[in-house]
């Protein structure tokens, strides 16, 4: 045993491959949710993991990247992206899996970390975008299968979708204050929808139009 070293102060073996992988991204999140960005640490999440700093390092450069996988894989398995048979039960779905998380302890304690830290910290700016984009992804089969049942119209928009439904659920977070509930779920879900359906989220080539020539 080192000078000065307890038992407690040792990391506690979590194995390798996945399990290891699960550990690390849980304590990426646990960190996040409790000090936020600016005080995550590679050291402080390797040792609520339970494995050594050069284990995380031999995956991740550094925490910027540990933190867009924690959160991408965090949020992918809390807000999944649904399969109904329905545009309209898809986005239902969707809706109330994220003011679900967002109400939850672990969800506000992320949220607020990210917007705060997010106006200081450019590299948590840009973790923010590589989230959304993986979020926008993970949204394209959802889409495609919508326009191949005739539910939407060909060159629907992904991410125009992903982000017209949470826009107004954030709005409420953020800025009116008020109650997020399946009210303002079901609200967002059909604001959606009836954008989708009017053509108002295709792709930006698609809703520019033609370029004037004369």
């Amino acid at each position: 045993m080192e000078l000065g070293s307890t038992p407690a102060d040792r990391p506690r073996p979590v194995g390798r491959g996945p399990k290891m992988h699960a550990a690390v991204l849980a304590a990426t999140v646990a960190e996040l949710a409790e000090g936020g960005y600016a005080a995550l640490t590679v050291e402080r999440v390797a040792q609520r993991a339970g494995v050594h700093k050069t284990t995380v390092y031999r995956r991740w450069k550094d925490r910027a990247a540990l933190v867009v996988d924690a959160l991408a894989e965090h949020i992918a398995t809390d807000i999944p992206m649904p399969d109904t048979g329905s545009i309209g039960g898809d986005l239902r779905e969707m809706a109330r899996s994220l003011v679900g998380w967002l109400v939850s302890p672990t969800g506000r304690a992320v949220e607020a970390a990210l917007i705060s830290d997010a106006v200081r910290l450019p590299e948590i700016a840009e973790a923010r975008a590589r989230i959304f984009g993986d979020r926008f992804r993970r949204a394209e089969p959802v889409v495609a299968r919508a326009v191949a049942r005739g539910e939407l119209p060909v060159g629907t928009d992904p991410s125009a979708v992903v982000s017209a439904l949470a826009a107004p659920i954030h709005f409420r977070l953020l800025v009116s204050g008020g109650p997020l509930d399946d009210t303002v779920a079901e609200q967002a879900a059909r604001i959606t929808l009836a954008a989708a359906r009017a053509g108002v989220l295709d792709t930006p080539a698609r809703v520019a139009g033609p370029v004037d020539k004369g």
